[in-house]
This record gives C-alpha cells, structure tokens and sequence, in this order.
C-alpha cells in the first residue's frame, strides 16, 4: 500500500506508544519490528493532565543540599517494558524528572558514592566510641546509620577500624559500604534509639502516579560523619578553623649516617585524638612503638611517611628509625597533611592544628604543618572543586589555574588565615582536560594537577 512515514501523536496519547516499524527493499520483501514509543509533554503543553512529575531533595540531618548526587528513576507499566533515567542534584540537592506518563508505577533511588573522607575525622571516631561504652550515645538514628561504617546493622568497634583505615590514608574506601546512604525522610523509626531494628526505606515507590509528587525527599546520610561536619555542596563552606596549636614533645638530637635510635613523641596536653602525616627525610623507620592505648593499628606505614589517628587518652607513642643521612632531627621530621590531615580535637571537638616541637640544649624549635598545596577534591572535576591549602601564618594568596599551554583560566586572589583553607571553583569556570593550579604567597609557591572531565 502506501508507505507511512511519519506519524503525529496528540495528547491523548502523551505515554508509552506501540509503533510497527516496516522495512521493504526494492523486491518489494518485507519485515516489521515493534517497538515501544515514550511520548512525553516536556513544555507542559498538554496541561496537567498530560504528564506528572516527580522532584524532591537530598538534604543532610541539618538540612544542606547534597551536590552532585545521583538520583535514577525506575518506571513500570503493566503493558509495557521497563523505563529509566537519571538526574544530578543540583547545589541546593534537588532533583527534578519531569513530562512522565501517568498511571506507570515509579521508583526513585539516590545515591553517591565519591569522596568517602568528607566529614570524617578522628574526632567521629572519639564519639563512637562513647557511644559504644554507653557514655554518650549518639542522638539521633541518622548519626547511628553514618557510625555502622561496615553496614551490619550494629555499631561496634570494628566499624572504629573500618573509619580509621580510612583517616590513615591505608584504604580509599569502605569495601561493605557507599559513601552516602539515603532514607526516605517521610518514614518514621519505630525506635529511634536504634534504627537498625527494622529495614528503612533507601528508596520511595510510587504506584499508579496520575498527579505530580513534588516532595519525594530523603536524608542524606554521610557514612563515618556524626558530628555533622561534612561538606555537602559548592556553597557550604568547610570550618577548618583552628583554636590553636596541640604540640607534641621531641627531644631534639644530632643524628649520624647509619645510627639507629628512638625518637619518643608526647603530647603537651590532653586531647580528645589526634591525627596527623609525619614526614622524614634523611630517614628509615625500622618499627613504630606504640604507646598506652595504641596498638599498631592506630597507624599507617608510607614511604618517608608515617600516619597516625589515636584517642581514648593516647598520648605518647615512639618511632624507631635508622638515618640515612647526618643531620638534627628538627631538620628531619616534620607534622604534615599530605595523607592525613595534621588536626587535634578536644572533648567538645574543638580543632587544633598540630606541630613537633623539639627541644635541645640550643632552644625550642618548633617544626609542624607549614606551606602547602593540597590535592583538589573531587578529582576528576565535574560541576566543582575545592583546593585546599595550608598556610603556617595568615597570608595574602593567589591561586592561579592554568592550561598546559600556560594560558591562565581563573585567578583567585585573597587573604587567608593561619591553617587550613579552601576555595571552591566552579566546573563552568574552567575548561575541559588538564590543569595546573599554582598557589603562591609572599613566601611560598607550590603547584599541582587537575582533571577536568569533558
């Protein structure tokens, strides 16, 4: 007969379509296939009745938008074959799928699974553990879901384990979990003392949808984060403000090619925990004793590197260690955060810097977490970064991003503050493939490599 080759669809018939697709060759053979046709309304000009919708946000226990999330959603209709897409929240976390046929069943999941250190700090590990002695239990079923770092629905001490192999820069990861976890924030904890009791939904269903569901919202939940720290989007700024400085106590020493000795680091004060790099040059460590309240585990073993996370009244520990070269030890050993950040809590969470001070017959000199450029996270970049630096005194600092070429892409000048800071930089802001970004100071410069994802 007469070929069809176009057909126009209406309102009526805004959803799933059954089309017969019809090939035939100049021999006049012939062959169809069927396939299925979503029809959709994006303009919204068929009126309400056309599509629906379904949006909502992924926010945190104290209400921050989760950036960059990933939302998927599932559709089914008894008639025709199964339906999904995906969406990225955007910096307020909401997510937004729209021009849906009516009546199919829908099924939203969120989920995020990048940058598992965001948030997590030894001082979550110093409240988990008063939690797990029933000193000071954590206060709400969100805090406990982000302390069962293992996801066995229980909160124990080896989820302690799991978190601070995380800190020590020994795993990237948590093999049994993801690094967000999303609960259904209409669903009420039949005991929220212990929200391991029964299952809680990570996922909302929608059956038979004939009207839009704007307020399909989650809590998200930062695995090994209780103390609600965690930098949720662009927006949120991170406070690595610091009260001051915690000091650990080094005898300082002339040191010999070939010599092995004991170094003994005491902490000037009591702290909640600690967690620091401690970087050495001219050096071999030959074995780490650890001190009372420490085991081998409370460590992280790197080439001229030794990481530590320690509380539950940890203060000394000693490292013993072979020179390779002649020199003093303040000139050798130094505080860092190059694999774990240099910080020091105390029992109401107060962040202090930390730094090594040696002291010796010529005086005090103290050696701890000086210049320096730290890698940006997220890496690869996909909507934003955030370049984090160390200053050992508050400064005037340009950060300069540029292309291999040289060409310059974004400069960011500013004063900064003693400690950590962080600047965020926005994806449309930079251009697609690898990326220097130098940061330079009256005294200082350092320089570094991005990725930028097309």
């Amino acid at each position: 007969g007469t070929p069809i080759t176009n057909i126009q669809f209406t309102c009526d018939e805004v959803g799933p379509v059954a089309v017969e697709i019809w090939v035939i060759d100049l021999a006049g053979n012939a062959d169809y296939c069927e396939a299925i046709m979503l029809v959709q309304d994006n303009g919204g000009f068929c009126g309400p009745t056309g599509t629906v919708a379904v949006a909502g946000v992924l926010s945190t226990e104290s209400n921050d938008g989760v950036e960059q999330a990933g939302v998927a959603l599932s559709s089914t209709d008894p008639s025709f074959p199964a339906a999904g897409m995906s969406y990225l929240t955007n910096s307020n976390g909401t997510y937004v799928f729209a021009g849906l046929p009516t009546s199919a069943n829908y099924t939203v999941t969120p989920s995020e699974d990048e940058n598992y250190l965001n948030g997590v700090t030894t001082y979550d590990l110093v409240l988990m553990s008063k939690h797990i002695l029933g000193i000071e239990p954590l206060t709400s079923p969100y805090k406990q879901i982000a302390a069962d770092a293992n996801k066995s629905g229980s909160i124990t001490t080896f989820d302690i384990v799991e978190l601070r192999r995380l800190i020590l820069g020994i795993t990237t990861d948590l093999p049994a979990n993801t690094s967000w976890r999303f609960v259904d924030k209409s669903f009420a904890f039949p005991n929220p003392n212990n929200p391991f009791l029964t299952t809680f939904p990570e996922e909302i269903s929608i059956s038979s949808m004939n009207t839009s569901q704007i307020n399909q919202d989650f809590v998200a939940v930062k695995i090994g984060d209780v103390n609600n720290s965690v930098v949720a989007n662009a927006t949120a700024a991170s406070d690595d403000r610091s009260a001051g400085t915690a000091f650990f106590d080094v005898a300082n020493q002339v040191v010999k090619a070939g010599e092995v000795f004991t170094v003994n680091f005491t902490a000037s004060e009591k702290m909640a925990g600690f967690q620091f790099t401690m970087g050495f040059k001219g050096l071999e460590m030959v074995e780490v004793l650890p001190g009372a309240n420490m085991t081998t585990g409370n460590f992280g073993i790197f080439n001229n590197a030794l990481t530590a996370s320690f509380d539950g009244g940890a203060e000394a520990f000693a490292v013993k260690f072979r020179a390779t070269a002649s020199g003093e030890l303040s000139n050798m050993i130094e505080a860092n955060s190059k694999i774990t950040k240099a910080a020091a809590f105390t029992t109401e969470g107060t962040r202090y810097d930390v730094s090594f001070r040696f002291n010796g017959a010529n005086g005090t000199v103290v050696n701890g977490a000086g210049f320096e450029l730290l890698q940006n996270t997220p890496n690869p970049v996909s909507e934003f970064t955030n370049v984090s630096f160390v200053l050992p005194e508050a400064a005037n600092a340009t950060l300069t991003i540029s292309t291999i070429d040289g060409r310059v892409v974004k400069v960011v000048k500013g004063a900064y503050a003693k400690g950590v800071n962080t600047i965020s930089i926005n994806r449309n802001d930079l251009t697609s493939g690898v990326l220097f970004y130098q940061l330079d100071t009256p005294t200082n410069s350092a320089t570094k490599k991005m990725i930028v994802a097309e």
